[in-house]
Order: C-alpha cells, then sequence, then structure tokens
C-alpha cells in the first residue's frame, strides 16, 4: 500500500470537513452578499465558519478576513501593510517560506529597507545578531513563521514581538504549519498579524485567514464588492470556509489526541534514523513541530532519495512543495548555515493523523537500503 509521509505540503480532507461541505456545493446557493434568504444562509455559514477560525487562534471573529490560501495572506499582510504606511524598515527571518521571503522583496522597490534576520545552526533565531540588529533603528514590520515548514523549528514568538514592539514595529506571524498541531493561542497574544490556510489541517485548498489586530492598519490588494469590511474585495468561497470552519474546530477537539500519535511517530523515525551511519536530522536540539523531521543521508542527494523512496510507493519531500521543482537547494538548510551539497541532500517526512508505526517502520527499511549503498552515478 501508497505511504503518504508529506502531510506539510497538504492533508487529505477529512471526511467530517467534506460531509459539512456539501451542501453549500449544491444548496444554498446565495450570494453572501444578498440579502433575500438564500443570502442570508450563505452569510451565516460564513460568519459561523468565521468564529470557528478565529477560535483556533483564541482570536476575535472580528479580527479575521478570509482569503484563497496562506500565500495571498501573507502577501495581503505585508504589501497590504506597505501600502498604508510610509516605506521604512521590513525584517524577516532567512527561515521563512517563499510566500514571505519573496513577497518581502518585492517591497525593495516601494522604497522599503529589507534585512533578513539571522537563524542559528539549529534553525532559531540569532539572538545577538537579531538584538543589534533591532537596536540599529526602528522598525516598521517583521516577519517571523512559528514553525518552519521544513525544520518543524518553533520559534520564541513573544521574544521576537517584544523585540519588534520595541522598536515601533508590528509582527507577522506566519502560523501555517503550527495550525493543529500547536496551540495557537499564546502565539497570538503577542503578534498582531498571523496566517492560515485550511488544507494543513485537513480541510479544502483554496481558502485561507489572515488574523488583523484592530490597531493595524491595511490596504486592500483587491478592490470591489466591499467584502471582508473592505479589506478583500470578491465573492466568498462560501463551501470553503465552511470546511475550513470544521477543520479548525476537529483541529481545537483533537490537539492533544494528534499530538501524541504524531510526536510517538516522529520519535519512532528519529530513533531508527540514527542507526544509519552519517545520517543528520536537522533543527535536532530546537523545540519542533511533532509531526516533522528533515534528515540527510551521506550519499544521497535530496531528489534522488524521494524518486527512489516514491518507486517503494514512499511519498516524502525533499523541502517545500511551494519551492520543488527550482533545482536549487533548501534556503532554509542554506539559512541555517549549512553548504550547498548538505542542503541538497536534505528529505523531510511529514506525518499525519492516518500514519502508523508499521509505515514508519516501512520507510525505515528501506532508508536503511539507501543507507548500506550509494545511488549509481
Amino acid at each position: 500500500m501508497p505511504i503518504y509521509l508529506d502531510n506539510n505540503a497538504t492533508t487529505a480532507l477529512d471526511p467530517r470537513v467534506l460531509e459539512a461541505m456539501q451542501p453549500y456545493l449544491i444548496g444554498p446557493y446565495g450570494n453572501p452578499s444578498s440579502v433575500h434568504r438564500y443570502g442570508r444562509a450563505a452569510r451565516d455559514a460564513i460568519e459561523a465558519a468565521r468564529v470557528q477560525v478565529a477560535s483556533l487562534a483564541g482570536a476575535q471573529a472580528s479580527e479575521l478576513s478570509w482569503t484563497s490560501g496562506a500565500t495571498e495572506s501573507n502577501n495581503f499582510a505585508l504589501k497590504g501593510f506597505a501600502a498604508a504606511h510610509k516605506p521604512g524598515r521590513l525584517l524577516y527571518a532567512a527561515t521563512e517560506h517563499p510566500a514571505v521571503m519573496e513577497a518581502a522583496e518585492s517591497l525593495r522597490s516601494s522604497g522599503w529597507l529589507v534585512e533578513v534576520i539571522a537563524v542559528c545552526e539549529d534553525g532559531r533565531i540569532d539572538w545577538p545578531r537579531f538584538e543589534a540588529q533591532l537596536a540599529s533603528g526602528p522598525v516598521q514590520l517583521a516577519a517571523v513563521m512559528v514553525a518552519n515548514n521544513e525544520t518543524g523549528v518553533i520559534q520564541d514568538i513573544a521574544r521576537v514581538a517584544a523585540g519588534v514592539h520595541a522598536a515601533g514595529g508590528v509582527l507577522l506571524a506566519d502560523a501555517v504549519q503550527a495550525a493543529g498541531k500547536l496551540e495557537l493561542a499564546p502565539y497570538w497574544t503577542h503578534a498582531d498579524l498571523m496566517s492560515l490556510s485550511a488544507h494543513k489541517i485537513y480541510g479544502p485548498k483554496g481558502v485561507g485567514a489572515l488574523l488583523v489586530k484592530s490597531h493595524v492598519e491595511l490596504a486592500p490588494l483587491l478592490h470591489g464588492g466591499g467584502q471582508e469590511r473592505g479589506l478583500r474585495g470578491g465573492t466568498e468561497n462560501v463551501a470553503g470556509i465552511v470546511g475550513f470552519g470544521v477543520a479548525a474546530e476537529l483541529a481545537r477537539a483533537e490537539l492533544a489526541q494528534r499530538d501524541t500519535q504524531m510526536r510517538a511517530l516522529r520519535e519512532q523515525l528519529e530513533a531508527g534514523l540514527r542507526t544509519i551511519e552519517g545520517v543528520r536530522i536537522f533543527g535536532e536540539g530546537a523545540p519542533r513541530l511533532p509531526n516533522t523531521v528533515q534528515f540527510a543521508i551521506p550519499g544521497w542527494e535530496g531528489e534522488a532519495l524521494l524518486m527512489a523512496l516514491d518507486r517503494q510507493g514512499i511519498a516524502v519531500s525533499s523541502g517545500s512543495a511551494c519551492a520543488s521543482g527550482t533545482g536549487e537547494p533548501s534556503h532554509v538548510l542554506l539559512g541555517m548555515g549549512y553548504s550547498r551539497p548538505i542542503a541538497f541532500g536534505a528529505i523531510r517526512a511529514s506525518f499525519g493523523r492516518g500514519n502508523s508505526a508499521a509505515e514508519v517502520e516501512r520507510l525505515l527499511g528501506a532508508l536503511h537500503g539507501f543507507g548500506a549503498e550509494r545511488p549509481a552515478a
């Protein structure tokens, strides 16, 4: 049977989520902006889901705006903030998702001073360098993700936010990978903006959310219709939003259960990996998500190992799905100070609620075989 171990890229749609969505795929079919009963039914469903998703982060429903996914949420946060403020300093961590990195870098042409926050070899913020960076002048905006999508490394958002706020800025915390795996409320307490995505928590693709605290001013990226309090024009994806709401509610209810299951699988995999000579587990000494292991086996490039595993029916990743096919090594590992050859060798296994100990054993069996030989030239 095929084994899917790429849950950080996307998760399978939960049947309970699909069941909740189905009525809104065929009816009630009213436009949520219409005032008749069909429109009101769609609007009610959207507002109920807004409460569910906001509650996942311990936020108020009024703080949440719907988007098409995490990429839009991160672009909305950075570009929307930039459009509403005079150019200043924008900082982002070296290990951020491309949706943050590329959006931030695009603002250089608008006069923003964009700087990268250094991280240590374990993936955590390099505090002496970051504190010196903050002390060098005012900051308008910073972006540091709660948990990394490749390594699973968790950042100290409370400490980051304290430094950014003291420098006069606001903080975007990308919580896309953390949602459903960590309790988000403590992170939202300190952050000013937070991005979320449904398909990382067993919800549908194509729907996300941006949390925005009331003191943060954003300019809309999409105009027309006045939806989302004028912040994002366009008719809402009702079925997708309903699915996101149910997925968020299930994530809250099952957080402890999922943590226990996935942490056991991660520990099982890492114990087996350590018996392979020369194996490297990235971010091993740092707090990490319970479901994520990024590693390298000497002699193997990540893409070659990925394909070798795929031929055995095992799906893993060589990094972020959004950066696959570029021919470049993981920017996350390069940012952590690893060489290009080591970064080229990275493989990520990310567990989900459907994985089992037997699947981990099958993966380890394959990896032990690969560890005993180098791939053909």
